[in-house]
Formats: C-alpha cells, sequence, structure tokens
C-alpha cells in the first residue's frame, strides 16, 4: 500500500519564528502596561503643546515620519563600531562610532515620544516595550563609550555587544510597531486603486447641511462632505493618520483663514481644500476630490491627479 504524505505538515512555521511574533502580540494585549501609559502620555501632551515643534517632531514639514530615517543613524553607527570591535587596530574608530550613536539618539528619542503619544493602546504598549529596549541600548553604549574613554577597552567591547544585542531586540519590536501594526503609515483609503476614472454622481446639493461635515459613500469608500455655501469639498473620511472618522471632526479656520477639519481622534488638521496637513500627528497629505455640480443640483466628484 503507497504510504502518503501529509505535504502541509511538512510546510508548517518555524517554531522559533511563531513564538516570537506570538510573545511580541502578548505584549499587545498587556494591559499591566497601561498604567504607566496613561501617566507618560498624559506627560507629554502637556509638555509637548500642539504647534510648530510638535509639528516637527512628528515630520509634518517633510510630509514623512521623521522617526524612522533618524533611527538609521544611532543603528548604523553602532551596529558598525559592533564590526570594527572584531577588527585589531579600530580602537578609535569605534569609539568615535559609538559617540555619534548617542549624539543621533537624542533626536530620535524626541521624535520617537511625539509620535508615540498618539498612537493607539495596542500600538502604545509594543511601542513602550520598544522604547524600554532601545533605552538599555543607549545605556549600555554610554558605558562602553565611558569605558573606552578611560583605557578599558575589554570592558568597552563587552558593554558594547550587550548594547548591541538589546539593539536588535528593541529594533524588532520597532519593526512590529511599524509593519505589522501599521504606525506611521498612511490609513487613508487609496483612490487611485478604489475609484475609476471620470466623473461620479455623489449626491443631490440639498441633502448636504451648510457648514456641517457629513459621511457618503463613493463604491468602497467613505467620504468626508462638506458644503460651505456654493462651494462643495470632499475628502477621503478615513484620516491618514490612524483612520479616524474625519466628518466627526471640528471644522476650524487656520492662520490663512482657510477652512479645515481636525480629526476627532488624534487631533489632525487638514485643509478641507485640497487635504493639505496643517498639522500632525499625521504627515501625509489627505485624499482629495475635485467637485463640481451639475445643472439638476446633483454633486459629482473625482479624484484629484
Amino acid at each position: 500500500m503507497e504510504r502518503r504524505t501529509n505535504i502541509f505538515r511538512r510546510m508548517s512555521r518555524p517554531q522559533g519564528s511563531t513564538r516570537l511574533s506570538d510573545a511580541t502580540e502578548r505584549i499587545e494585549q498587556a494591559g499591566a502596561l497601561d498604567r504607566p501609559i496613561r501617566a507618560l502620555t498624559t506627560a507629554v501632551r502637556r509638555t509637548l503643546r500642539p504647534g510648530p515643534v510638535r509639528d516637527a517632531l512628528h515630520g509634518v514639514p517633510v510630509g514623512h515620519p521623521a522617526h524612522p530615517p533618524l533611527t538609521d543613524v544611532p543603528m548604523g553607527c553602532w551596529m558598525s563600531a559592533a564590526l570594527l570591535d572584531l577588527v585589531p587596530g579600530t580602537r578609535r574608530a569605534s569609539q568615535t562610532l559609538i559617540a555619534a550613536g548617542l549624539a543621533g539618539a537624542v533626536p530620535t528619542v524626541l521624535t520617537g515620544i511625539a509620535d508615540w503619544s498618539a498612537l493607539h493602546r495596542e500600538q502604545q504598549r509594543v511601542g513602550l516595550v520598544h522604547a524600554a529596549g532601545m533605552a538599555a541600548a543607549s545605556t549600555l553604549y554610554s558605558a562602553s563609550c565611558a569605558a573606552r574613554r578611560q583605557g578599558r577597552d575589554a570592558a568597552g567591547r563587552l558593554f558594547g555587544f550587550a548594547g548591541l544585542t538589546a539593539l536588535l531586540a528593541g529594533s524588532y519590536l520597532g519593526g512590529h510597531l511599524a509593519f505589522r501594526q501599521a504606525a506611521g503609515a498612511s490609513h487613508a483609503d487609496q483612490t487611485a486603486h478604489l475609484v475609476q476614472l471620470g466623473w461620479h454622481d455623489l449626491c443631490n446639493t440639498e441633502d448636504l447641511p451648510d457648514g456641517w461635515p457629513v459621511h457618503r459613500r463613493l463604491g468602497y469608500i467613505g467620504l468626508f462632505v462638506l458644503r460651505d455655501g456654493d462651494e462643495v469639498h470632499v475628502l477621503t473620511d478615513r484620516c491618514s493618520h490612524l483612520a479616524g472618522p474625519l466628518h466627526q471632526g471640528r471644522i476650524v479656520t487656520d492662520e490663512d483663514a482657510e477652512t479645515c477639519v481636525v480629526c476627532p481622534w488624534h487631533g489632525s488638521t487638514f485643509r478641507v481644500r485640497d487635504g493639505s496637513v496643517v498639522h500632525g500627528p499625521a504627515t501625509a497629505r489627505q485624499p482629495a476630490f475635485e467637485t463640481r455640480v451639475t445643472e439638476n443640483g446633483t454633486v459629482q466628484v473625482r479624484p484629484r491627479g
């Protein structure tokens, strides 16, 4: 009799990677972290008031979260120092790289704290443990730098390799936060993939209250719709920061007297005219639509090119 083989058993996932991802997912549900998270979040928000400094830390001026690219500086320096520690005659170069990494960690920490304070609770739990790992790495590299300055090179290398271990653990959690939990990614609906080209009937102008945002649907996506006198402004409704419902937000005017909407979840502010970011934590423009009104009063929309 022919022996049968279970091909699915052969193709099962490696147990090590499964246990690692399961442990990381358990951090997301670690309610014991909520008390320190609340205290830290309150302190950060009291210290970091809305304004240009907070916007710069989020990355609003460059249209991209500032924290992720800044992490390359300390990580690159410290990992390079670890490699040089394996090569004879590179003591001074290793010490310089470690010091440069510590200097680069300062803006990295500040931008990370700003972003962390405006995340969902499950993301904040992972982010807090990630920050603890990176803080341990910074402390160990500080000890390594001090030991090297005192001429204790063996201790300096030992502290450096311990710091590298903490760095890799913290970086894994940072990757989980960015790629599995999508912190920093745009959560707005991608209209180019979900809306066909051309004009689409949306609703009648008589159905839109003047000066009050409403929610409407266009195929697969929800829309924020605001009638302002004879003008109709339409954005995708899911906030690009963390998918908050913009139609539930406040309508305000900015310093240029432009009409804006403030996301009810984390306070991201967008111009309703074109979806541009006025204040963070969002850094990505909110997808906007061109609008026109037909002779019979039907509002038509199409994605901006």
